[in-house]
């Protein structure tokens, strides 16, 4: 039998190498071949429009040509069992049944299948969340949240070694605002004279902060009392540590802003730039001259308030990352940072820093839908469905894949009524529902003692059967493909489609037979469904549960 561990990629590489060869014993020159999936299974499942090519070049039938290249290729049935040329001129191949079983046999010895070793000795810095310690987390906080994590552990299951981090601001104007709305909460408790800042924060949950504050060091706060920045900020990350728990998120490394000018990074920074004749003071503000680096304006470092934009701390952070020597660094980053980051790298790039290895994840915004209506809110004045509520509602695997169903670039419109909706039309539901279905199934055989190990995959050739055996093949390649994307939802696609095909497939073939033999062959194509899809929803942090 092939061996198992052959790929798709491998597969295409064996073709194109036999392609070539075939050119060559025919006299073409050769060519940038380009395999594709055939569209009509019919035909196969791979296929080659070279003869097009060639027909232009010799001025010959495209058809004629085909059928002259599939007669001179030799390939091994053990891989390709047929090769065909069809109008207007394309030549497919068919993969072997053969390969297909013993993909079977390998991922029924295999647990971690779809596993790679191809960041292996490698290292990455991947951060995520990041919000200020100001509130509760919000939606957007949590796709920034499940993406990060998800992508930490994609990277983890090609074999990097990842550090999972959490960057923040502990000492900029959101924070300064979050201990004066506290603090005038403080004194309106007390029915003392108070003034709420302009932009202050309105939720209750500042109220309650107040509310421990007089419970734990008493009414007789001076309005400058210390106690106003220090305790709201820890109150803030526990709760924010909290939701980041129940989510099953839990980080490596906690960097703050403060810590950067502490250590004289952001004033070494700033005097690198100026010898390099890149920074400048106009109208009170510090300036990042960009214009002499490509870009139409310069960009504002410190405003003339003394208050600095994201752009000076974050370079100095991101050339702290750099010189951990991580081999990739990832950042997932709101639509907003947009204008923001290009100037980092830019910065660094003039600094002579390494900047190919960090990779920008700008995820869209989320919209909340209930009834078909867009849910509005408002962060400041704290109406708005937060994190924890969401969790509470819906639950953390639904949250985890409605997160992750959208690409990173596309807007998500989170549907409350689809998931909450316990029916197929739930993708959640619809994927652990096969799990579960399989398991069941498994249970059912193992009390009758028999031995799932014997089973004969040449019995397996049920069309709804090749087909799912076909998909489970796919998955290593997902996982990789993942990987080289840093995009979460070709894992979650590809689940659906394995879902769906493997329901195709109980519904188009019993699986408890009468015939013990077919039974076994059966049990055990649906136990590599159950691992594959066990092991793609681990990738995504889901439960992969045994019974509903």
């Amino acid at each position: 039998m092939v061996k198992s561990s052959l790929t798709v990629k491998m597969i295409i590489e064996i073709i194109i190498k036999d392609l070539n060869s075939a050119l060559a014993k025919l006299g073409y020159s050769k060519n940038d071949i380009k395999i594709a999936k055939c569209k009509n299974p019919e035909f196969g499942d791979f296929s080659s429009s070279i003869p097009l090519i060639l027909a232009k070049i010799h001025k010959r039938s495209p058809i004629d040509i085909a059928h002259q290249i599939r007669d001179e290729m030799i390939l091994s049935n053990n891989i390709i069992e047929k090769i065909t040329a069809t109008d207007p001129g394309f030549i497919n191949f068919k993969i072997s049944k053969k390969y297909y079983y013993s993909v079977l046999e390998e991922i029924l010895n295999k647990n971690d299948f779809g596993k790679s070793s191809s960041g292996k000795n490698k290292n990455a810095n991947v951060e995520f969340v990041s919000a200020n310690p100001t509130g509760p987390l919000t939606i957007g906080h949590g796709r920034n949240a499940i993406l990060g994590d998800v992508v930490s552990n994609i990277l983890e299951w090609n074999g990097f070694a990842v550090t999972r981090e959490y960057y923040f601001n502990d000492a900029g104007r959101q924070m300064r605002i979050l201990s004066k709305s506290v603090k005038a909460r403080y004194f309106e408790i007390l029915d003392k004279p108070f003034n709420f800042p302009e932009d202050g924060y309105e939720g209750e949950y500042i109220k309650g902060i107040a509310k421990e504050i007089i419970n734990d060091f008493g009414k007789e706060l001076l309005s400058d009392d210390s106690i106003f920045k220090s305790f709201p900020e820890k109150k803030m990350f526990e709760h924010i540590k909290n939701t980041l728990r129940i989510l099953e998120i839990n980080f490596d490394e906690y960097s703050n802003e403060k810590a950067f000018y502490d250590n004289g990074e952001i004033e070494k920074l700033l005097n690198e730039l100026k010898t390099k004749n890149l920074i400048y003071e106009q109208d009170g503000a510090t300036w990042f001259k960009t214009s002499s680096l490509g870009k139409e304006k310069d960009r504002v470092f410190i405003k003339s308030s003394g208050e600095p934009t994201y752009r000076l701390p974050d370079t100095a952070y991101h050339r702290n990352k750099v010189e951990r020597n991580f081999d990739l660094i990832v950042d997932v980053f709101g639509a907003d940072h947009m204008d923001t980051y290009p100037d980092v790298i830019l910065a660094l790039d003039a600094l002579g820093v390494q900047t190919n290895h960090i990779k920008v994840l700008l995820y869209q915004f989320v919209t909340l839908l209930r009834g078909g209506e867009k849910i509005k809110m408002s962060t400041r004045k704290a109406t708005f469905i937060s994190l924890n509520d969401l969790i509470n509602e819906v639950g953390v695997d639904v949250v985890r894949y409605f997160f992750v169903m959208r690409g990173i670039n596309t807007h998500l419109n989170f549907d409350l009524d689809l998931a909450a909706d316990q029916s197929d039309k739930n993708p959640v539901y619809y994927l652990q529902y096969a799990h579960a279905r399989i398991c069941n199934i498994i249970k059912r055989v193992e009390k009758q003692s028999k031995n799932l190990s014997a089973y004969n995959p040449l019995l397996l050739d049920h069309e709804s059967e090749i087909d799912l055996l076909k998909q489970l093949e796919l998955f290593p390649n997902i996982v990789l493909s993942a990987k080289d994307l840093l995009e979460p939802q070709v894992i979650a696609n590809y689940l659906q489609e394995t879902a769906a095909k493997f329901h195709k497939y109980y519904a188009n073939c019993r699986i408890i037979t009468e015939n013990e033999d077919l039974t076994l062959s059966r049990i055990a194509l649906a136990s590599a469904t159950k691992i594959v899809l066990s092991n793609g929803l681990k990738i995504l942090g889901i439960k992969a549960p045994e019974k509903m």
